[in-house]
């Protein structure tokens, strides 16, 4: 049977952080703000991928309590993803996902993006789509706040 999961994560801007999204360091003014790597939208995949197989989201499996994860890489979030579908004979069918953001442009890095979450989730870069969008200066986003980011997929299970 095919089942599919929704995710969405926001995080604020911080100084004196990296910047990551998709594990790709991109050059800005400011990181975002988190327990782990705070990569937005890395945490949508994993809850979408989560989601499609009926789990807790994130926080169950890596909660911001938990010290010895602090500055985690977020595609270590993501290959504890692939590894619980797995475990349950889940296939990753395909993830897509959308980021919301004023700046920076992030589409030019949607490559090695797809293809670090690629490697981590044990898929190939065409089961993987990567949009962004801005917020037209609306909200947190328009006032460039943070960065938000929502994400779908899809796995198999076998009966």
């Amino acid at each position: 049977m095919y089942r599919t999961g929704i995710g969405y994560d926001v995080h604020q801007f911080a100084e004196g952080r990296p910047l990551i999204l998709g594990g790709v360091t991109i050059e800005h003014s400011h990181g975002l703000a988190g327990h782990s790597d705070a990569d937005v939208l890395s945490h949508a995949i994993a809850d979408a991928l989560l989601g499609s197989l009926g789990l807790p989201d994130i926080g169950h499996y890596f909660p911001p309590t938990d010290d010895s994860i602090e500055g985690i890489s977020s595609l270590k979030i993501l290959e504890k993803c692939r590894d619980l579908c797995a475990e349950r004979g889940a296939a990753i069918q395909n993830v897509d996902s959308s980021m919301i953001a004023e700046a920076p442009r992030v589409l030019p890095h949607a490559e090695a993006m797809k293809e670090n979450i690629a490697q981590a989730l044990g898929i190939t870069t065409g089961q993987i789509g990567i949009k962004a969008t801005t917020n037209e200066t609306m909200g947190f986003v328009g006032r460039k706040e943070g960065i938000a980011a929502l994400a779908s997929a899809m796995v198999y299970l076998p009966d």
